[in-house]
């Protein structure tokens, strides 16, 4: 030991003394159950926390817990290496197409179709009448001429990919001519001029950010065009001063000077959403009947299926698409097709689409319904945290997300909880680390849970996990 300041203190090698052995630690009840689980892998958990600990000793001089904590770490440790890393969570924020948490969830119709194939063989790419290889997209090409009447259809595994490969396939060392004010980025930094020069076409920006007119386009085209591209503005609106080309317009130019005319209408809905009180967003059928030639759009945002990266339009060029060698690349497996199936079946039956597809139901909820549930976990929080927090039943907000209708907000009833010894951040912190994490709102230090997105059933995890919270 060294004196210094009338304070002892002990040498490394004296602290490294003081750690247990191994059976020492894993004989303590705080790792029972790990033990009896995973005798193995609690072991080696044992042995990382006490090779951590020998590292700060020789880093820091730290002093080590007794054998007790170093057990408890042990099995903190096990506890979060058995943990998924990708896991169910409890949305109440209102989002409902929330990207970070996976966007659309899917129909059980969808869930039961993946299930199936995943756990059995299932006819890929075999024709069952022939006993010949088959095609992957046939299982969905009919659906999808169905629904949105056009002549072909290919799906790969998201929509920029489908953009990308688009471009490749059509225009590359030629020009696309595309309206500056649709010049886009969505999410994870897609930037539309940056995909379509990684594609190998030429971009040829035309009219301004807020105004671009016809004659723009019409003065763009040259010998070496070839595409009009048109990009729904998904994520954005520009508002004000503005003017822009209708599709029936573009349509009408392309088949002047024989272009094809290309439209990625990013959320892709089967339904008029407008009926519901969310405003008009195009159609597929829509666009495919104003004459777009080729039109790409996602599969889990308004169509509320799988990621996937729909390509529908006129035969000769899904063709000339599906057989470029990017396409392998981005090809869709196995368990997307059996979610997009099932879920282009319901569309069949739009009432039913409504009903089943989570998506549209959670878009589509009535107010009285929310508040109902909405008083109902008021009350049962009131019981179980009163004291610990304000509760109220309030009237809020819901988004649609997932850069789709960027201006609608929904009609809708949450619960907010101002937490009495905590600010409401730290509150959100340790929601997060429940078992299911449970994700909401925050606002003038309010938690908010907003019914929209909490699905049926949830609301008893909603109270366990704030009452543990707030203890």
């Amino acid at each position: 030991m060294q004196a210094g300041e009338g304070v002892f203190k002990m040498e490394p090698e004296e602290l490294l003394r003081l750690l247990p052995a191994v059976h020492e630690v894993l004989g303590r009840e705080e790792l029972a159950p790990a033990v009896a689980t995973d005798r193995s892998g609690a072991r080696d958990c044992v042995r990382r926390v006490l090779e951590e600990w020998r590292e700060r000793i020789l880093r820091e001089g730290a002093e080590p817990p007794g054998t007790a904590e170093l057990a408890a770490q042990a099995a903190a440790l096990f506890q979060r290496r058995a943990r998924p890393s990708l896991r169910r969570v409890i949305n109440a924020t209102g989002v409902v197409l929330h990207t970070n948490l996976g966007r659309a969830l899917l129909s059980p119709a969808a869930v039961e179709a993946v299930a199936a194939c995943a756990a059995h063989y299932c006819n890929l790419e075999m024709d069952l009448a022939t006993g010949e290889r088959g095609s992957r997209y046939g299982h969905v090409v009919e659906l999808l001429q169905e629904i949105t009447g056009a002549e072909a259809a290919l799906v790969v595994n998201n929509n920029a990919a489908a953009v990308f490969l688009c471009l490749a396939a059509l225009a590359a060392g030629r020009d696309t001519v595309i309206s500056r004010g649709q010049m886009v980025e969505i999410g994870g930094s897609f930037r539309v001029p940056e995909v379509m020069a990684q594609s190998g076409t030429r971009l040829v920006e035309v009219g301004t950010t807020n105004k671009t007119y016809l004659s723009d386009y019409e003065r763009a085209i040259s010998g070496d065009t070839a595409l009009l591209l048109k990009v729904h503005p998904s994520n954005y609106r520009v508002l004000g001063f503005t003017a822009e080309v209708s599709t029936a317009e573009l349509v009408s130019l392309g088949r002047k000077y024989g272009i094809p005319v290309m439209e990625d209408l990013g959320s892709g809905s089967f339904l008029d959403l407008g009926e519901y009180g969310l405003g008009h967003e195009p159609t597929v059928r829509e666009e495919v009947a104003a004459g777009v030639d080729i039109l790409t759009f996602s599969g889990d945002k308004l169509l509320g299926g799988p990621q996937a990266g729909i390509i529908v339009g006129r035969s000769e060029l899904v063709q000339k698409v599906a057989r470029h060698p990017l396409n392998r690349a981005v090809r869709i497996d196995k368990m997307t097709l059996a979610a997009l199936e099932a879920t282009l079946r319901a569309y069949r039956d739009p009432e039913r689409a409504r009903q089943e597809i989570p998506t549209l139901r959670l878009l589509t909820l009535s107010g009285e319904e929310l508040a109902r549930r909405a008083a109902r976990l008021g009350e049962l929080l009131a019981e179980k945290i009163g004291g610990r927090a304000e509760v109220a039943v309030k009237e809020v907000s819901s988004q649609v997300g997932g850069g789709a209708l960027p201006l609608a907000t929904l009609p809708s009833w949450g619960v907010t909880v101002r937490p009495v010894r905590m600010s409401a951040a730290r509150a959100a912190e340790k929601l997060r680390q429940e078992e299911p994490p449970v994700l909401a709102r925050i606002q003038d230090e309010n938690l908010i849970f907003d019914l929209r997105t909490v699905l049926p059933g949830e609301e008893a995890d909603i109270v366990r996990a704030l009452a543990q919270v707030l203890a």
